[in-house]
């Protein structure tokens, strides 16, 4: 019964997908990217059916939508060509030799708006297609091996238009290759992107967004309001930069000041005490909050998100899709992991943002737990779901599945961005989604009537999986994020809690007017990192939620500064904004 139950999903949102992509398709200059992968829908309905079932199996046979193609090259070697999700159109698995003699090779589209990539059964050579043309490519004939040799975690092939996805170290050798890699490719007067541009296409990937002059800042920082506080006072803040009509030795509590040369990106503080007690005083929505968190700060970011998209990478080793040790007393069945596999491979980590979208990103925030903390030890959510380990989504590729009840930020196919709980009936939307992790319960949700609330488990410490800091202290550091409309335009919120609970973080999210918000990662500085990316002609400078996140950063030998998860790899997953 469950089987049928799940093919019958799978057919629904087969056609749903099929019919969305010919409606896409239609829209120049996107290439037919499913073309080369059309299956049955018979074959699409059981692979989702497998998909849904628990089952040992490795990260490629669980991808719901994976296509493969076939060739043979003139010596005879076999060749295989798996598309992991072809409505996403980013990552492939390339198979060279057959048997033991197999190679694995682990590819990146870095353009799946414009490239499409397909394996040509008759010539023997990957096919990519762009708007400029067509081209064959055999990077077999010795560039995957160079490519993998230079470990870089992008190891560029077929002439910049894709990138060989090699497993990314945090170690300092890696740091220090990755930094040379992007001395030569990625300075700022000649990147990959340019190389890439001027070879293929000269305005595709020209940025549409104007600087944003003094009076539109202001407008939109009129439109933000201020946080819903009982006084606003002059506080100093950790932010290292100028502001637009604001000193950060002086920002008024509560308020929002335009960052300069970030245009889309604004900055606050503030601290939970000052919520207006009409927030604070609601009764069983949150605990009381002591003194310390009362007077502890928080700053903020808000981003624009007419102006960016979102989307999310895992880090070198986090998350893991190995089992959480909390729950307890569920049914493993024998499997490495609550997916049916403990490892990624052959699917590669690189722990940081693809070098050829180095222009475009303009923040980055980092992401959730890592799996020994995501997964629920007591409660009604620590036995249904096996635990409900929190899941995440890549490139439309899902490498931990995404769990009912969870808290989710997640991007779809159009750029939309959602921030809400994972719903049953969410999964017809697998095939449009792109980027998604999970993380816990909701700190504020809409309520009965729509108007937003606390999550029903904010004060449910071990139940709602709020954890500590190492010490075992309930306050700490933490880090959180937030959806809000204004007037139909959506903003993202990132904060972060220098001591809170997530009673402070949920009354602080209200103040502000958060529709729908979510904990992030805790215990550190490092841990909650958050970094904007400003532009000054060629000039890029870091900018920090509080200053002092750059001792995660590195330099160069000439002491430029290098930008985490940006620059160089790291073994946290993180999300990122990139201009549109």
């Amino acid at each position: 019964m469950r089987t049928t139950r799940a093919i019958r999903l799978a057919s629904t949102i087969l056609a749903m997908t099929l019919a969305h992509s010919a409606l896409a398709e239609t829209t120049p200059p996107r290439p037919d990217t499913l073309a080369p992968w059309y299956a049955p829908a018979s074959q699409r309905a059981q692979q989702f059916a497998a998909f849904t079932e628990i089952a040992r199996r490795d990260v490629v046979d669980f991808q719901p939508f994976r296509a493969e193609l076939t060739a043979t090259e003139a010596d005879g070697t076999a060749l295989r060509l798996i598309s992991l999700n072809p409505y996403a159109n980013a990552w492939f698995l390339l198979e060279t030799g057959s048997g033991a003699e197999a190679e694995q090779w682990h590819l990146e589209n870095p353009a799946p708006e414009l490239f499409a990539l397909s394996l040509d059964p008759e010539a023997g050579a990957l096919v990519i297609e762009t708007p400029a043309g067509r081209q064959t490519c055999t990077p077999w004939d010795g560039a995957l091996a160079q490519a993998r040799a230079s470990d870089l975690p992008y190891a560029p092939l077929c002439d910049a238009q894709l990138f060989l996805r090699n497993p990314g170290s945090g170690s300092r050798t890696m740091r220090e290759s990755v930094t040379e890699f992007l001395r030569g490719y990625v300075p700022f007067g000649e990147s990959l992107i340019d190389l890439v541009r001027g070879a293929l296409y000269t305005d595709a990937w020209m940025e549409s967004g104007q600087i944003m002059d003094a009076a539109a800042a202001g407008e939109t920082v009129a439109a933000l309001g201020r946080a819903r506080l009982r006084q606003h006072p002059a506080m100093r803040s950790n932010l290292r930069a100028d502001l637009v009509g604001g000193d950060p030795a002086r920002m008024e509590a509560g308020a929002w000041y335009a960052l300069d040369a970030a245009p889309g990106i604004y900055a606050s503080i503030a601290q939970p005490g000052l919520v207006h007690p009409d927030i604070l005083n609601r009764r069983g929505e949150t605990n009381a909050l002591d003194g310390v968190e009362n007077n502890a700060d928080v700053y903020l970011f808000a981003f624009d998100l007419d102006r960016f998209e979102l989307r999310y990478e895992t880090g070198t080793d986090h998350p893991a899709v190995t089992w959480s040790p909390r729950p307890s007393g569920i049914n493993r069945r024998g499997l490495p992991g609550p997916d049916g596999f403990d490892t990624l491979a052959p699917l590669a980590m690189t722990g940081m943002l693809n070098p050829a979208l180095g222009e475009r990103v303009a923040a980055i925030f980092a992401g959730g737990f890592k799996r020994e903390h995501a997964a629920f030890r007591s409660g009604p959510y620590a036995s249904g779901n096996q635990g409900h380990h929190y899941g995440f989504v890549v490139h439309g590729v899902t490498l931990s599945r995404l769990q009912p009840g969870l808290a989710t930020l997640f991007s779809l196919d159009d750029g939309s961005i959602h921030m809400r709980t994972w719903r049953e009936e969410d999964q017809a939307l697998l095939p449009r989604i792109r980027f998604a992790r999970q993380n816990g319960l909701p700190l504020v949700e809409p309520g009965p009537d729509d108007a937003p609330v606390a999550g029903p488990m904010v004060r449910q410490w071990v139940p709602g999986n709020w954890m500590g800091s190492g010490e075992a202290q309930l306050r700490t550091l933490r880090g959180g994020a937030c959806m809000r409309q204004i007037d139909g335009r959506p903003f993202l919120h990132y904060a972060v809690f220098t001591a809170a609970t997530p009673s402070a973080m949920t009354r602080v999210f209200q103040a502000y007017g958060c529709d729908y918000a979510m904990l992030l990662d805790m215990n550190s500085l490092e841990l909650a990192y958050g970094a904007i990316f400003t532009r000054e002609g060629e000039t890029r400078g870091i900018v920090h939620l509080d200053h002092r996140m750059s001792e995660a950063d590195q330099t160069r030998r000439d002491g430029t500064a290098l930008g985490r998860f940006v620059d160089f790899p790291d073994n946290r997953d993180f999300f990122y904004l990139l201009r549109r």
